[in-house]
């Protein structure tokens, strides 16, 4: 949009220049080697009435680019040459045919004269007859571009002494006064002015022109030697191609600007009418000078990412909230819709309560609970004393929690909601370190009675997204996705660190299968020992069964819950969720792959 404003600005302080080179009377020409036309002529569509000497020195340029001057009455003829020192103009009849348009032209009113030259009879009158018969005694006085059905069209000089029998099947046309004595054929033709006089200026090389606001026609010779009129007259080419550019730039800016305008009108009505069918969910909905206010003009920043910035809002009372501004130059509001649509229905203890929302405009934002221990990213990522004080056992209870709050958004509302993007910073925690899960943004609505969905692109985070997701080889996408994610999200927990560690040991690169290894070999998931080391061995089984490699060998999220509200003892370690890994106990379930089959595709709602 600044880009946009920029160009505007600019053309706005560039056409005016523009405009003074091209109405200035700078000589010009319609072809590169056409006659240059400048005082006392003028094109009349580029030059401005001053810098010709009267309409009846007009020129303008036809679509074959040729020079054409106009006569009284509207007869039109070809410029092919311009002397200005002598001040004789040379017409130029492409079919070779001037009798026909001799006919039409009055002379006497125009600023040229033709020349006499040649013959005695240069000048005359004719009158033209129309006969039937050819008569071979008038021969020299055919013109056979004007033969029509078969006729002969002569003109006969009306001064001359001329036989009239000969003319006895013969009807006279017209008379045409003071014409040149033309040649069957004859393609050029000559005029001279004899006003303005500027052969003195012309024949020193200066340029004639008229002055300004004169009444009287009085003329000017300017000093100016004409040698320079290449130049100007190169400038003024440039301006117009630079001229004409810089228009059709404009023209395609205009137009990008109202489809963007016009998408952007279509998104708003979108969300609109969503929020309209949405009013009985009852949410709150503020105004965008609500949320200034509520946020104290965005003073307090929470966090910020590719959706948007997060900030610290409070409500009438001490009831805090944290406001999501989204950024609406991301889609066409179907993240808005998505989370709006899909939170705003969900009432359970562990996901995060949409308080209301803001849609004024394209200004866009979700109004939510404010969690003061902030995300679980933050909590589990930390090194030193900080982290190792909350305990496994608290860990276990946050793991159970976003695990319940996960089977609720699968089989606890209306319709099956698959969040797809499980991972720790998605995951808040209020003041008791509770969890709850938000950012529905990719969320997806689908039949309860279906099991997997159907996806046009890979949505989610890398590290947490499940195979499936990312190719359709390893099985249908289902809320077994969500499970692949949760499982990674544990393991995280349980070892505190991402499961891709570019900075960790070399051995340790791919956290998840190096934490296989260990558990498969009877060591110890953390440096805990007892109870704590029990429970850490528990995540880790539960992580490693839910990011098994095929969608039908993870457990679902009703049974993820069992196996942590379980002592843990019962548990066995899972195959191998790597493909072709050395691990032991790796050729367990790897055959599961065949079982995707059952799962049949249905649609989004």
């Amino acid at each position: 949009m600044a880009a946009g404003f920029g160009v505007l600005v600019f053309l706005s302080f560039f056409f005016p220049v523009l405009g003074v080179i091209t109405n200035d009377c700078v000589p010009t020409s319609c072809q590169e080697d056409g006659p240059i036309i400048r005082f006392p002529f003028r094109h009349k569509y580029r030059q401005p009435q001053h810098c010709g000497y009267d309409p009846g020195f007009d020129l303008y340029c036809n679509q074959r680019n040729e020079t054409v001057l106009v006569l009284p009455v509207s007869v039109e003829f070809i410029v092919k040459e311009i002397d200005y020192v002598s001040q004789k103009v040379v017409l130029y009849d492409r079919k070779g045919c001037f009798p026909e348009k001799l006919q039409f032209l009055n002379a006497s009113a125009s600023p040229f004269q033709f020349i006499r030259e040649n013959f005695p009879y240069y000048l005359t009158d004719f009158d033209v007859f129309n006969c039937s018969t050819p008569n071979e005694n008038l021969q020299y006085y055919l013109f056979q571009c004007l033969n029509k059905s078969g006729s002969g069209i002569y003109f006969i000089p009306s001064l001359s002494d001329f036989d009239s029998a000969l003319l006895v099947s013969c009807t006279k046309l017209y008379r045409v006064s003071s014409a040149p004595w033309l040649s069957d054929g004859q393609n050029s033709l000559n005029l001279r002015w004899f006003k303005p006089a500027c052969r003195r200026c012309e024949s020193q090389g200066k340029r004639c022109s008229m002055k300004h606001n004169s009444i009287d026609h009085q003329l000017l010779c300017d000093n100016k030697p004409m040698k320079n009129q290449g130049i100007s007259r190169r400038l003024l080419i440039a301006g117009e191609v630079l001229g004409s550019f810089l228009f059709l730039v404009t023209l395609v800016y205009v137009y990008r600007l109202y489809v963007s305008i016009r998408a952007d009108k279509e998104h708003e009505l979108k969300v609109e009418f969503f929020l309209k069918d949405y009013r009985a969910l009852k949410p709150s909905r503020f105004t965008y000078a609500d949320i200034k206010k509520m946020t104290n003009e965005f003073s307090e920043k929470l966090g910020e990412g590719g959706y948007g910035i997060v900030y610290k809002g409070k409500l009438s009372g001490e009831i805090y909230v944290a406001v999501k501004v989204l950024n609406n130059s991301l889609g066409n509001g179907e993240e808005f819709i998505n989370e709006v649509g899909t939170i705003g229905r969900i009432h359970h203890v562990n996901v995060v309560r949409l308080v209301g929302y803001c849609a004024d405009g394209l200004t866009r934002a979700l109004v939510y609970e404010f969690l003061p221990n902030d995300s679980l990213e933050k909590l589990i990522f930390l090194e030193g004393p900080k982290r190792s004080s909350l305990g496994m056992e608290k860990m276990h209870d946050i793991a159970l929690g976003i695990a319940k709050g996960i089977e609720y958004l699968h089989d606890g509302c209306d319709q099956q909601i698959l969040h797809f993007d499980i991972k720790p910073n998605n995951i808040l925690l209020d003041h008791n370190f509770n969890p709850k899960i938000c950012d529905f943004g990719l969320a997806k609505l689908c039949c309860k009675e279906q099991s997997a969905v159907s996806m046009t692109v890979a949505r989610g985070t890398m590290g947490y997204i499940a195979p499936e997701v990312l190719s359709r080889t390893f099985g249908r996408v289902s809320y077994k996705s969500d499970v692949y994610s949760f499982g990674m999200l544990l393991l995280e927990m349980v070892g505190g660190r991402k499961n891709m560690d570019h900075s960790a040991n070399t051995s340790q690169v791919y956290f998840p299968q190096w934490i296989y290894n260990r558990l498969s070999r009877g060591d110890e998931m953390s440096e805990v020992k007892g109870d704590e080391s029990k429970i850490a061995r528990q995540l880790t089984i539960v992580g490693l069964w839910c990011i098994q490699w095929y969608p039908a060998d993870r457990p679902s999220m009703k049974t993820v819950v069992q196996m942590l509200e379980g002592d843990g003892d019962g548990l066995t370690i899972p195959p191998s969720p790597f493909p072709a890994s050395n691990a032991p106990n790796s050729g367990g379930r790897i055959h599961g792959r065949h079982h995707h089959t059952e799962l049949d595709i249905i649609p989004e709602l």
